[in-house]
């Protein structure tokens, strides 16, 4: 797996060491993706079952300024990955983002909805799907978003942290998602992989979605901080330099047909991850 240096290719390491799995892992100093020799010379030295690619470039206003950047991270890499595992005869897993999507629609999108990326993060995400699944048909595209978890470096994974140092807390209370639990999320990644069956699957923790500033309510909360408050904002007043979909709520039309039970709600997700990383700041 590559991008162990990841919030998600942490939490995908140890699931699958922790089910017995023999594991090759990479972070970026190990392994660049967008390098096709060094990814064809080393899936073929390891010869595994399946490659599940957690690495990317996701800071989204960086992606903006650095076009090239942001196309050999999350474009060639995916390719190039999913070339080496044609040749290694192993399955290929790949994640993408709820960002492929504009934000216009007011409810879940589903495998249905056409993309229309609004950034530069999402458009080489994007051609990262496409160009996978044009280099090898066994591709399985795993779209994601609003990612929390330990070792993350996001506001999500972070609110937590910022309330204990007393920091103050402003959120986006205009822009909406589906919560997704890295160890959760990591499950289905195995699940995936073990499935084998090609196509694109949408992957969040169940519930109807929330904004950034629920979700830190919430978060708060569970915390033990109920006396803290979040300041509001609007996320179209912060002039940043990519655009962000309004609303990328995600929704699968497949998991369940196929015998892939709902995640849980992410309500119970977020207490799973205070119960796991925050229980000191309980009861306060």
């Amino acid at each position: 797996m590559t991008g162990v240096g990841g919030m998600v290719g942490q939490a995908l390491n140890q699931y699958c060491e922790l089910a017995g799995d023999e594991v090759f892992s990479y972070d970026h100093q190990s392994l660049d993706i967008a390098n096709a020799d060094l990814v064809r010379a080393t899936v073929l030295a390891a010869r595994p079952d399946a490659v599940i690619n957690c690495a990317a470039w996701t800071d989204v206003d960086g992606c903006e300024l650095d076009s090239a950047r942001a196309y050999a991270a999350n474009a060639s890499g995916p390719e190039n990955l999913a070339r080496a595992s044609r040749q290694a005869g192993a399955g290929f897993v790949t994640i993408s983002t709820d960002y492929v999507f504009d934000g216009q629609k007011d409810s879940f999108y589903t495998q249905r909805d056409d993309p229309n990326p609004q950034s530069v993060y999402a458009q080489s995400k994007l051609e990262g799907e496409r160009r996978a699944q044009l280099a090898y048909a066994r591709t399985i595209v795993v779209r994601t978003g609003f990612i929390f978890g330990p070792g993350g470096r996001n506001f999500l994974s972070t609110i937590l942290d910022r309330a204990r140092d007393g920091q103050a807390l402003k959120a986006i209370g205009n822009a909406y998602g589906t919560p997704t639990y890295s160890r959760h999320l990591a499950a289905r990644l195995r699940e995936l992989a073990q499935l084998d069956l090609p196509g694109i699957f949408h992957v969040t923790n169940g519930g109807n979605g929330v904004s950034y500033e629920e979700f830190a309510q919430a978060a708060l909360k569970a915390g033990g901080y109920q006396s803290l408050t979040v300041e509001s904002v609007d996320g179209d007043s912060l002039n940043r330099p990519a655009a962000r979909p309004r609303n990328s709520r995600l929704k699968c039309l497949f998991s369940e047909a196929l015998g892939l039970p709902p995640l849980p709600i992410w309500e119970e997700a977020l207490e799973e991850f205070v119960r796991f990383n925050y229980s000191t700041d309980k009861d306060r």
